[in-house]
Parts: C-alpha cells; sequence; structure tokens
C-alpha cells in the first residue's frame, strides 16, 4: 500500500503558519528612557533642632518616556548623620515638584546626596548642603528668616508679612511672617542714596503709605565716622503683603549733626558731641547710637528718636533716652531738624532698643543694653503711653541664653487684649549658629545666615 507523498514547505511560509509570540521586554526597552533629571530650588538649606515649620527645598524631577509618578526620590547618603540622616528627610509629592523637608538631629553641617529613581534603573543626584542650629525656647513659636542674620528694623506690610532691614547691609527684605525661608522679594537703595557703605539701618516707622527709615547716626564699632550712617530715608508703599513694593521717597543726612548741634546749645546735657567724636565707639554708656524712631501721640510730624546710648545719666543705671524731633517729615525737604523737649525712661537700666506705636497710642518699648556684648545681657518689653510725664510698665523679661539680640518689633496689637501676642525679631550677627567658631554675619554662604522670630503673650 503507498504512502501519500508529503510536500515541504518553504521555510519562509512554514514561518508564517506558526502564531507570533510576544518578545519579553529587555534593554532595548529600557533604552527608551532618558536619564532622569534633578534640580534643588536652594542648595544651601538651614534648618534648627526641635524646630517648627523649618525651611524647605523643592524638588523638581523628569524622566523622558515616563509619568513623573513613577519617579522616586529619597535622601541616600548624608556625611554627617549625627546632623541629619537620610531617614530625617522626609520627601512629599508625586509630580514633577516635590517638597523636601529636613528634622535636624544634631548642631552642625552636612551634605545630602538626593537622588531620583526613575524606570529603567536610571538614576541622577543633586547634592544639598545642609546646616542645622541649635534648639530655642519658645520653638513652637519661633519661625527663621533667612539670607541674612543682621535684622534691626521692620515694619508691617499687611496680609501677614513684614519689610526688614539689616544693619550689616542696605537691603530691606520682604518676608512671610508666619513661616520660614528666603525673602519674597528684595530692595536695595544704595545706588539710589548714592552709598556704597552700609547705612547701618536701626530703626523704622510706618505712617500710611511711607515708611521711615533711619541709620543709627554713630560711628561705626571702631569709633571711626562714616558719613553713610548719617542717613534717614523715607520710602513709598504701593500693594500690601506678597505684592508690597517699595520705592525711595526721599534721604536727608543732617539729623545727627543737627542734635550733636542743638545738645552743644543746652550746655552739653547729654553729652552728643563727646560721644559721636572720632574715636569714640557708640556703644558706651556716654556713646552715640540711635536705634528707635517712632511718631508721637496724636500726630504723624514729631517722630521720637530713641537712643542705645547714652544713657541719662551715663552711668550704669541710668534712663533711656527719646528726643522729639518735631518737623521729622520736612527733613526730607531739605530743612534742618527741630527738637521738642526730650523724655527720660525708667526702663530699669536699660536702653531703647525699638519703639512702635499702635493705631490705640500704645507704646510697646523692645528695651535691652547699651554694650555691645549684649546678646546674654536683659531684655525686656515695656508698654507706654507716649506721653513725656508718664513711665513705661514693665510687661515682661525676655529669654536671653539663646543666639541672637532682640532687636525688632514689626507691629503692636491691643496691649489690653486677653492673649495679646508679640513678634519679636533677633540679630543673629555675633551669634555662632553652627558650632564653627564663625559669626552668622561672617557665613560664607548667605543662605546659611538667619535672624529668627519668636511671639511672646504680653498679657
Amino acid at each position: 500500500m503507498s504512502r501519500p507523498s508529503r510536500r515541504l514547505l518553504p521555510l519562509a511560509v512554514a514561518t508564517a503558519a506558526l502564531p507570533l509570540l510576544a518578545l519579553p521586554a529587555g534593554p532595548a526597552a529600557a533604552a527608551s528612557y532618558g536619564t532622569p533629571t534633578i534640580t534643588l530650588s536652594a542648595a544651601y538649606l538651614s534648618g534648627a533642632v526641635a524646630a517648627t515649620g523649618d525651611p524647605t527645598v523643592t524638588v523638581t524631577v523628569a524622566q523622558s518616556g515616563a509619568p513623573v509618578s513613577s519617579l522616586t526620590v529619597a535622601a541616600t547618603a548624608s556625611t554627617r548623620t549625627a546632623v541629619a540622616g537620610t531617614g530625617d528627610v522626609t520627601v512629599t509629592g508625586t509630580g514633577s515638584a516635590r517638597t523636601l523637608a529636613v528634622a535636624a538631629r544634631g548642631v552642625g553641617y552636612t551634605d545630602l546626596t538626593v537622588k531620583v529613581t526613575g524606570l529603567g534603573g536610571k538614576t541622577a543626584s543633586k547634592t544639598l548642603h545642609y546646616a542645622a542650629s541649635a534648639a530655642v525656647q519658645h520653638s513652637a513659636d519661633s519661625r527663621y528668616l533667612t539670607g541674612s542674620s543682621d535684622a534691626s528694623a521692620a515694619v508691617d506690610a499687611g496680609d501677614g508679612y513684614i519689610v526688614v532691614a539689616d544693619d550689616e547691609s542696605n537691603v530691606l527684605r520682604l518676608y512671610d511672617r508666619g513661616a520660614s525661608g528666603a525673602p519674597v522679594r528684595t530692595w536695595d537703595f544704595s545706588s539710589a542714596l548714592g552709598v556704597t557703605k552700609e547705612i547701618d539701618i536701626e530703626g523704622a516707622t510706618r505712617v500710611g503709605g511711607t515708611v521711615y527709615w533711619t541709620g543709627s547716626l554713630g560711628n561705626n564699632k571702631d569709633g571711626e565716622i562714616k558719613t553713610a550712617r548719617h542717613i534717614v530715608f523715607a520710602t513709598t508703599v504701593t500693594g500690601s503683603g506678597a505684592t508690597t513694593q517699595l520705592a525711595l521717597a526721599g534721604s536727608s543726612s543732617v539729623l545727627r549733626g543737627d542734635l550733636i548741634n542743638w545738645d552743644r546749645a543746652h550746655g552739653d546735657r547729654y553729652g552728643f558731641a563727646a560721644g559721636s567724636a572720632a574715636g569714640e565707639a557708640p556703644k558706651q554708656v556716654d556713646g552715640f547710637n540711635v536705634e528707635g524712631l517712632e511718631f508721637a501721640p496724636g500726630g504723624t510730624t514729631t517722630a521720637y528718636v530713641g537712643f542705645r546710648a547714652p544713657l541719662t545719666p551715663a552711668v550704669t543705671g541710668g534712663r533711656a533716652l527719646l528726643v522729639p524731633v518735631t518737623n521729622f517729615p520736612s527733613l526730607f525737604s531739605g530743612a534742618h531738624a527741630t527738637f521738642g523737649e526730650p523724655v527720660e525712661l525708667d526702663l530699669g537700666g536699660l536702653s531703647v532698643r525699638d519703639l512702635r506705636r499702635n493705631a490705640l497710642g500704645q507704646y510697646l518699648i523692645v528695651a535691652g543694653s547699651w554694650a555691645a556684648d549684649d546678646n546674654s545681657d536683659p531684655y525686656a518689653l515695656y508698654r507706654w503711653d507716649g506721653q513725656p510725664g508718664s513711665q513705661p510698665v514693665k510687661l515682661l523679661d525676655l529669654p536671653t541664653s539663646d543666639a541672637g539680640g532682640w532687636e525688632a518689633a514689626p507691629d503692636v496689637p491691643d496691649l489690653t487684649a486677653p492673649g495679646a501676642r508679640v513678634q519679636l525679631i533677633t540679630d543673629n550677627g555675633s551669634a555662632v549658629l553652627y558650632g564653627d567658631g564663625i559669626e552668622a554675619k561672617d557665613l560664607a554662604n548667605p543662605e546659611f545666615k538667619k535672624s529668627r522670630t519668636t511671639w511672646f503673650t504680653v498679657n
């Protein structure tokens, strides 16, 4: 019996007849994903041990060919885990912009490696330079204003923002007063004012849409006469809150000389000429140094100029001094200053570090030592009615064990209201924040410089 013959199909035909099998993903598929990208909104970040609301960094990531939600971001290494380890870094968010926060363990510096991992196992990383300062009293009520360490005067900008001056530069900075972090906006009027050196801004007050700023009017710490420090200037304000804008409205340099001449004409009662002479340091009990500026009750013409030095008499335990300038706004029209009867206040041997009035006519005085080495010397808050014949009443003693000296109050609540709270700002310029022996004002990275704000209940 014969078998049916077999026909061999051509190889190509036979292959086509077989079902197609899915090939596993391999290196070719992985290659379709690009290398991830990662950027940090800041390369330097400062925090504090036990802080509330420390500044954060925005981490922006992407990878071609991959949905951004598939990317993971984490800290993978720390050069000093005693300051902050990888477990102290938290990254939140799933979009292209993630928020990175660090909870400090200890004081000092560390470099954190921040890595993004994408599809295909591809990665990219950046280094975040991190510094942590020590824990402070009232940490839950404290925030940090970064980018500057020498806060010296401040005014309210509305909607939760403040404008803060620095006595080591001529830059004015706009901050969110409720959050730690960098300024929202900055202004430097040095060029417009014709100065290249620091004005040593120490006092400020706001009337409507105008803010007046004053230099210390004194010599520098070495007793050298620096004319930039004699400037008083005004800025106009437009907008409010985060949209605040400042513009220079005028300046004057006559107030220092007018004060000295006025005092000389009244028998050198306060020793202004001697205290301001070349070679005399300003922060002495008989020195010459202005730190407060606020308008007298009931008007916007007479301004109180508050002195850090001298005391009167110029001895330990002396009284604080205010000198009324009765035509203060006229200084910006070219006038010389005229003066009223000086006011002497018993602040327990302390002097004026800031002076602020509210719409109710209540005054808050930040009182501190006249001395240069005063970060651990006493500070106190006083309430006053602004009348020359009355004396201030102490509200509370301020803590002095933490870094920085209490320097400014942006505004004043109703001091008679139950639970009234006042926000104060420190000058941290002379503080060693990170345990390295370097004063904050001398730090190489501006992002590590910072002042502190703290809210205090005063009633």
